[in-house]
């Protein structure tokens, strides 16, 4: 199977064309990686607009309704789910709070802390939206086959766990 030209080879010929000293075949599997998250990330965007959340709700529902029962968190424990700052955080969870979606209790663990905790409308929203998202992902894949796909994931997870913190490469 022949694939078409992307933007990149264009990118990678000029290179090879004003620097032919360089070896710029990492600049086109990075170059890659990050067009096609930004444009997968616009499509998986659009397809969440049907579910009433606002940009950024997804990252936040979903770890609660992956904690199960009761689906609360630590404010903490969704900073390190999302990867979001803790002033983003909590802008956020304002804004889900003021729409139904959670709600913020006493962490009868510390005194101090809160816990937040899905409603039964954040619960609705965020099922639905998960099932139109898997959708979206799985549309975005069509391109490969299967065997494409398992080894794409194979590939992607041996560089992800190499250059998350701690990570090492193994063959």
């Amino acid at each position: 199977m022949t694939t078409g030209r992307d933007h990149i080879d264009d990118i990678l010929e000029q290179w090879h064309r004003e620097r032919p000293d360089l070896d710029v075949a990492a600049l086109g599997i990075m170059g890659r990686l990050t067009r096609t998250t930004q444009l997968a990330d616009g499509r998986l965007t659009t397809g969440l607009a049907s579910s009433r959340l606002q940009p950024g709700w997804f990252d936040l529902l979903a770890p609660l309704r992956r904690a199960g029962a009761p689906y609360e968190l630590t404010p903490t424990e969704l900073m390190r789910a999302t990867m979001v700052s803790s002033g983003g955080i909590t802008k956020r969870l304002d804004r889900l709070e003021a729409a139904g979606m959670v709600e913020r209790r006493p962490d009868p663990s510390d005194r101090r802390g809160t816990r937040v905790r899905l409603t039964r409308t954040g619960r609705a929203t965020i099922d639905a939206a998960i099932e139109a998202h898997t959708q979206n992902e799985t549309q975005l894949l069509e391109a490969l086959t299967r065997q494409e796909r398992a080894d794409l994931d194979r590939i992607l997870r041996k560089l992800l766990a190499s250059l998350e913190p701690g990570g090492a490469v193994s063959s």
